[in-house]
């Protein structure tokens, strides 16, 4: 074969090898993208549970700023314990979970941070789901379950993390939800420290005092003596006339 046939050949293999070579590092990146959570041996009913999550960067030009995560059934908001996680990074209870956020991170840089759960739930499986911001406003949208994710076992598909618990230990018992204040059934005072006002407090005492035992005014009888006084003195002076007249 001639000299440059055979420089051809080999320009063309490098060139195809090389395709090649770039077609598998992309396959590979994408099959490790992912978001996930694990706790060695954890148990169902287990207390003070503590959960590594971990998110994949995918943006090639923004870094994750904010991770919102759904909490399953069985688990609270105010369950959870912030352990640790980027620098500056905090977390915040939502309505129906929490979210993990702070400064952007540098392009390319994955994300964990770690959790401790009060007690997980009685169940097999946790799931997780899973929004991932970028500083550019990009979201990851970590929420597909196994059964609806549609990958093709290959890490493709953006699959919620999930956790898998082991039976609860022997004797292991749901703990009691934290005590919640309940509230008073005491009727309020009334004056100055409950709102009310000096006259308020002395005007029911001075209504009282105007009334005897059966709600009567101490008034009407005193009026009743002063009428039958009355009659009684027009009555005498009325006799005094009529005998002063057959004299």
């Amino acid at each position: 074969m001639p000299r440059s046939t055979w420089a051809h050949q080999l320009r063309r293999t490098g060139v195809l090898g090389a395709v090649a070579l770039t077609a598998v590092v992309a396959t590979a990146g994408s099959a490790a993208a992912h978001a996930d959570v694990e706790a060695k041996g954890a148990r169902a009913l287990d207390q003070n549970a503590e959960l590594v999550f971990t998110a994949a960067s995918e943006s090639a030009s923004a870094g994750i700023s904010k991770l919102e995560v759904v909490l399953p059934e069985g688990i609270n908001p105010e369950d959870i314990t912030y352990e640790s996680g980027p620098d500056g990074w905090e977390l915040a209870a939502t309505s129906r979970g929490y979210t993990v956020s702070g400064p952007k991170l540098a392009v390319g840089t994955d994300v964990e941070y770690v959790v401790t759960v009060r007690q997980l739930p009685d169940t097999k499986t946790l799931i997780f789901k899973t929004l991932q911001t970028y500083s550019d406003g990009q979201v990851d949208r970590w929420i597909e379950e196994e059964e609806e994710s549609g990958g093709d076992g290959h890490g493709h598909g953006h699959p919620a993390p999930r956790l898998e618990l082991k039976a609860a230990a022997p004797g292991a018992e749901s703990v009691s939800p934290t005590p919640t204040e309940e509230p008073t059934s005491a009727a309020p005072s009334v004056g100055p420290a409950a709102g009310g006002t000096p006259d308020q407090e002395s005007a029911t005492p001075a209504a009282d005092a105007g009334q005897d035992d059966d709600g009567m005014s101490v008034a009407v009888p005193i009026g009743i003596g002063a009428a039958v006084l009355v009659a009684l003195a027009g009555g005498w002076w009325w006799f005094r006339s009529r005998k002063s007249a057959d004299v």
